[in-house]
């Protein structure tokens, strides 16, 4: 197993691999008949294909042979956050930049999943499994295939959430890695809490969550409308499943973007988002938000569930086994925050006098908190 040692990890000699997106992720559960008929009878995602130990799934809209791997297993956990890379010599590129940071590195030729070719795996050093790959079997992408869509649409895999107790260290290195930071939450001091990083010309392929960690909060999956969400939300509550919905629908300030947090039967986090924003130009601006604003996780104000800040699913090192999770040194956002996404109002210019006689007492409330 690869220790996280503490300290900005150092910049490698060695350019970095070209990334192009976030591509799929693999996951372990442990009852892969549950897991299957939440990701495919409930949110619709389409079956590749499937063994009695492994499913592979894809979005509606994907030519790729899957985005996500669901794999049976003794403990829930994160397998594998897996990236495209721009040509096979790319692959070469990264087994030499990780291997000067002195990460743990593997490499298939024959690929770590079906449907995919020669692949590297690696423990970052952040701690979390990455794969890379160039070479995948292409599959019918079913964007035209509209009597195959359900109301709630999923089209394509978006982003990964990734919980580090260390986020501008972990910034840092996705820098390094040739990610670039759209959106940021900071406090007066400087402190980072958490960063939104892209590949793509989106708002993220990867976001750096301060908590204990490694751990793996989330992935989104993309529909083209806001509406296709309240559709989600309608089939699970048909279903008598509504306790699958963790927090929303809303809005989200940072990103701009609609969304809804769901957890699987093994309590892995999955968002349902849309309607984000380009983020392609060069001179693309950094959108800062300042951690007491209240409007930054939710657009609307709607107060944030305390297990949204406190939990998330283990990560496993390339053996299988659940990576350490390390204490987070600083100061957590959500002891910061406890009352700023709705609990109440903690900028520091809203005194309780000027905020609606509706708002006061949640306002003192929250600060008892």
């Amino acid at each position: 197993m690869s220790a996280v040692v503490p300290g900005r990890v150092p910049t490698p000699s060695s350019p970095p691999p070209d990334v192009v997106r976030c591509a799929s992720f693999e996951l372990v559960v442990t009852d892969l008949a549950a897991s299957r008929a939440f990701y495919v009878d409930v949110l619709g995602l389409v079956v590749t294909e499937e063994d009695a130990e492994t499913i592979h799934l894809r979005t509606l809209e994907e030519f790729i042979h899957h985005n996500l791997v669901l794999r049976q297993g003794p403990v829930a956990a994160l397998a594998a956050l897996s990236y495209r890379v721009r040509s096979p010599e790319d692959l070469d590129r990264a087994v030499a930049f990780y291997a000067e940071l002195g990460c743990r590195v593997e490499r298939r030729a024959e690929g770590f999943a079906r449907g995919v070719g020669d692949s590297v795996r690696v423990e970052d050093p952040l701690g979390f499994p990455i794969e890379l790959f160039h070479d995948v079997e292409h599959v019918e992408r079913l964007a035209w295939r509209y009597d195959l869509h359900p109301p709630g649409a999923l089209v394509r895999l978006d982003h990964f959430n990734q919980v580090t107790p260390d986020v501008p260290r972990a910034v840092a290195f996705m820098e390094d890695l040739g990610f670039r930071v759209t959106e940021d939450i900071q406090d007066a001091e400087g402190t980072q809490y958490a960063a939104w990083m892209r590949r793509k010309p989106t708002v993220h392929d990867a976001a750096m969550t301060g908590g204990d960690g490694p751990r793996f909060h989330h992935a989104a999956f993309a529909t083209h409308e806001k509406h296709q969400i309240v559709a989600i939300c309608d089939r699970l509550g048909a279903l008598r499943l509504s306790d699958r919905i963790e927090r929303g629908p809303g809005r989200h300030g940072i990103s701009n973007a609609f969304y809804l947090y769901l957890r699987d039967p093994d309590g892995h986090r999955v968002e349902i988002y849309t309607q984000d924003y380009w983020t392609g130009d060069p001179d693309n601006p950094v959108v800062t938000w300042d951690v007491h604003d209240n409007q930054r996780r939710d657009w609307w104000g709607n107060p944030v569930v305390p297990s949204w800040y406190t939990e998330a699913s283990l990560v496993l090192d390339l053996d299988g086994n659940p990576q350490p999770v390390v204490a987070r040194t600083d100061r957590s956002e959500m002891g910061v925050t406890i009352g700023a996404d709705g609990f109440s109002y903690t900028r520091p210019d809203d005194a309780p006098d000027a905020l609606p006689s509706w708002k006061q007492g949640e306002y003192k409330l929250g600060h008892q908190l």
